[in-house]
């Protein structure tokens, strides 16, 4: 049996992510149940669990990009030796936490993580393993203090600086090891958060202890398992009984009405002016980040002049704007079937959604999270839903969706989809008066009739399985490979739709991107018409999306 790594490397950091990702995932809902501070909404186990799914993504973007596709698992021999970089691995790590971390407790986690890759992405030449990781959790518990406008004892802070401090002990004693600084760091946090109810009235009065606390105890259960090799056990607590008052949807104390969260490319002294203003206007206000990026989060009675500020202070993205008393409005009533369809474009969305689908918007290079896809399907408030994901990359992100919804007691099925096209074809037969296998089955074959194509810019020189490529140049692509290269759009388009239509068809479907001219759908409906009598042609605008065009052929 290999033994368990005792250096921090990019494959510990990957096992990390993959072991705090489950441990959230399994606690997810007893952390929701807990959630008392600073609002009684019920989510921080779900924040948590999405911020670390983001993290995680990153951190598996960087394996792929090096090439290593295996789990990465201390046991598999060579892995260590194929992974990338561990700079690399925390750095994406941070990254990814800080663009998806969601709510008060999300955002304060990719603080930590921040913390911690700030001091392990750059290790002194002669630095001890064992002591540059207490010093890490030193550097995530102090950053996380700064980030937080008025830091409160008994949440997730106080837990945050107490494993800091026992790692800090751990690192002073004989034989210290990297398994041996986590395990402390996890049991210091636990007996911290054992404390937190006699800390925080709130929680006192509740009954319960810290819910970002709780999380954290998960993430440092995974790391200390990342170095020992021993999955984490289950946290194993009383369930606790909330009293009904604090699950009402609404800010404790009659706190301010909206959650605002938006993503920040601004300076560091735009930033400073930015904490300013919010904390004038706000609670719970958490600011995140550096590097020109930065995530904000506040609680405010106006949303607007949150937005505002930001706006004033850079450019703001990603907002997320969310009433804490929506949910106290009763659920609409449960309708049978739904579909839930990603779109890479807001045209493509209004459209499916003028079809009755759901839809989650695909930004370039965000892909969506499993997260968002279950709340997608949860927002559909279906007993049945078939799932589109419209893009190959996608399939097993939503089928983790698909099986976490299914927990939860929704029927789904996922249609593998592996382009927008496909999905507007399959979404054009669908009948919810059908029975539902009788639906899915219909779905699933107008959308493998579906040829799809993209027209896409070349952005460097390369070589494509159609000949070396130059900047700037037009790359037809089908079914995923690159087929052609041209000048222009016009002329690469109808070379595509050529090679696509001689293998026959009946209707081609044009999506134009944003500032892609009308004219070249009409140059390409006449190419079509011209050459084929029997095919129609049918032209959506796209709007904002990757591919300046999108073909498909039926």
């Amino acid at each position: 049996m290999p033994q368990p790594p005792d250096e921090i490397d990019a494959v510990v950091v990957r096992t990390w992510c993959s072991l705090a990702l489950e441990a959230l995932g399994r606690d997810r809902e007893e952390i929701d149940a807990i959630n008392v501070y600073p609002v009684a909404d019920g989510d921080t186990g779900t924040n948590l669990y999405l911020t670390v799914e983001s993290a995680a993504q990153a951190v598996e973007a960087v394996f792929v990009a090096h090439g290593t596709l295996s789990t990465g698992t201390s046991d598999e021999p060579g892995a260590r030796d194929s992974a990338p970089a561990l700079a690399d691995a925390v750095r994406a790590m941070a990254h990814g936490a800080l663009i998806g971390a969601r709510g008060n407790s999300g955002t304060i986690l990719a603080q930590l993580l921040r913390g911690m890759a700030e001091v392990i992405g750059a290790p002194a030449g002669d630095d001890d393993h064992a002591v540059l990781l207490g010093r890490a959790l030193r550097r995530a518990a102090e950053s996380a203090y700064q980030a937080v406008a008025h830091p409160v004892e008994g949440t997730v802070l106080t837990v945050a600086t107490a494993a800091a401090e026992a790692a800090a002990t751990a690192c002073r004693g004989s034989g210290a090891s990297c398994t041996k600084v986590a395990r402390a760091a996890h049991e210091g946090a636990r007996t911290a958060l054992d404390a937190t109810p006699g800390q925080l009235a709130v929680l006192g009065r509740a009954g319960v202890v810290d819910a970002g606390g709780r999380g954290l105890v998960d993430v440092l259960a995974a790391l200390a398992g990342a170095f020992s090799g021993e999955a984490p056990a289950a946290e194993r607590r009383r369930a606790p009984t909330v009293p009904a008052h604090f699950t009402d949807d609404c800010p404790a104390d009659g706190g301010p009405a909206f959650e605002v969260i938006y993503l920040l490319e601004a300076s560091d002294d735009a930033v400073a002016r930015l904490r300013t203003r919010l904390d004038g206007i706000g609670e719970s206000l958490v600011v995140v980040g550096g590097d020109g990026l930065w995530n904000v989060h506040v609680h405010v009675d106006d949303a607007g002049a949150a937005v505002e500020a930001g706006v004033d202070a850079g450019r703001p993205y990603r907002i997320r704007i969310t009433h804490f008393g929506a949910a106290a409005t009763p659920a609409p009533e449960q309708v049978q079937r739904a579909v839930v369809a990603v779109v890479p474009g807001e045209g493509l969305a209004a459209l499916c959604r003028e079809a009755g689908a759901t839809t989650v918007l695909a930004r370039p290079g965000e892909p969506p999270a499993s997260g968002e896809l279950v709340d997608a399907i949860r927002r559909a408030h279906a007993r049945e839903v078939v799932l589109l994901p419209n893009d190959a990359e996608l399939r097993h992100t939503a089928a983790a969706a698909a099986e976490q919804a299914r927990v939860e007691g929704v029927r789904v099925a996922l249609v593998p989809t592996r382009a927008a096209v496909q999905g507007v074809a399959a979404l054009a037969v669908h009948e919810p008066e059908r029975r539902f296998d009788e639906d899915v089955v219909a779905m699933t074959a107008a959308a493998g009739a579906t040829r799809y194509a993209e027209l896409a810019l070349a952005e460097r020189q390369s070589w494509t399985s159609a000949g070396v490529c130059q900047a700037g140049d037009v790359l037809g692509l089908i079914d995923g490979d690159v087929a052609v290269i041209g000048a222009d759009l016009v002329t690469t388009g109808e070379t595509v739709l050529h090679r696509m239509l001689s293998a026959g068809g009946e209707l081609v479907t044009l999506v134009l991107g944003d500032g892609v001219p009308e004219t070249v759908a009409e140059r390409l409906e006449a190419f079509v018409r011209g050459g084929h009598l029997a095919v129609d042609t049918v032209v959506y605008d796209g709007g904002r999306q990757p591919a300046p065009l999108l073909i498909g052929v039926e």
